[in-house]
């Protein structure tokens, strides 16, 4: 049993991608920068994907860290002004044969974008080196952050995020809309696979009470309340939200690794294990609850 004192003081991070989306690092460098930042557990939360999930899971046993099986779905935003609301699931049973061929849908759904999005930089005069993205960067799931960080290394833009600013973004020129789940269908399948759906980063897609309260009566179980680009009065707020609906506060950096112009964020976000316990104790009761009912 883990005293109170050593949870305050064993560190998480809930929120990480690998290479085999959007992100920079591969697990066995995301484990290795983990345990150099001191953290006891983390969460690998790739989007449309679980590939990265076992190497980290491997790696993780090798350097004494905790990997939590996770991932982040992208779902239709509902205010009319978000482009999208992400939902995190943990402790999914990732290697499910209907979850993985779900996944695959999106993913195909990502390639056909990412190729209309080069296309339409082609006409604007910005040619990318589509095998690249593709071919090296795309191990998994392909993204705009694979196509702003081609941008920058062919010296079209400074840094990602004016990438994304300039480009990327819904208005902008090279825009192209995405394939999405509906937050209600994200959930479900995650609860489907045995996970724990969480609302990611809330001030980013859901920053509405209103909101919440929808997607709590479509199963929500967390709101990841700290969050590196959380304001305190936010984090506060979204506590609060948290109490009112009885859901589990989670927290992460959503680090992506050495990505140009941005610092990595790894562990910059202070969550303690005490949250993972509560996951734990969340993740007991969903499976006592599917007993119950083959019992029946």
């Amino acid at each position: 049993m883990i005293g109170r004192d050593l949870c305050q003081e064993m560190k998480v991070d809930l929120h990480l991608h690998t290479c085999f989306s959007d992100g920079t690092l591969s697990p066995e460098e995301l484990i290795a920068k983990a345990g150099a930042c001191g953290l006891s557990a983390i969460a690998v939360t790739d989007h449309d994907t679980t590939d990265g999930i076992e190497r980290s899971v491997i790696a993780g046993a090798r350097y004494g860290i905790e990997v939590i099986p996770g991932i982040e779905l992208s779902t239709e935003g509902m205010d009319g002004q978000s482009e999208e609301i992400h939902i995190l699931g943990y402790y999914i049973n990732w290697r499910t044969v209907y979850f993985q061929r779900k996944l695959a849908l999106f993913r195909k759904a990502r390639l056909r974008r990412a190729h209309l999005i080069c296309d339409k930089l082609d006409e604007l005069g910005i040619h990318l080196d589509r095998n690249f993205i593709f071919d090296i960067e795309g191990k998994g799931a392909v993204g705009r952050m694979h196509i702003a960080k081609q941008m920058v290394a062919a010296g079209y833009i400074s840094n990602v995020d004016e990438a994304f600013k300039k480009y990327l973004v819904k208005g902008a020129p090279a825009f192209v809309r995405k394939m999405r789940f509906l937050p209600d269908e994200a959930i479900n399948l995650i609860l489907k696979v045995g996970g724990i759906p969480v609302l990611a980063h809330p001030k980013y897609g859901a920053s509405s009470k209103k909101i919440v309260r929808f997607l709590v009566k479509k199963g929500l179980q967390g709101i990841e309340a700290l969050y590196l680009k959380h304001t305190k009065e936010e984090t506060a707020k979204f506590i609060s939200w948290a109490e009112q609906f009885n859901l589990l506060v989670t927290g992460g950096s959503d680090c992506h690794g050495e990505v140009p112009g941005r610092d990595e964020v790894i562990g910059k976000v202070s969550v303690p294990y005490a949250v993972v316990l509560k996951m734990k104790e969340y993740k007991y009761l969903l499976m006592k609850k599917t007993l119950h009912l083959f019992a029946e």
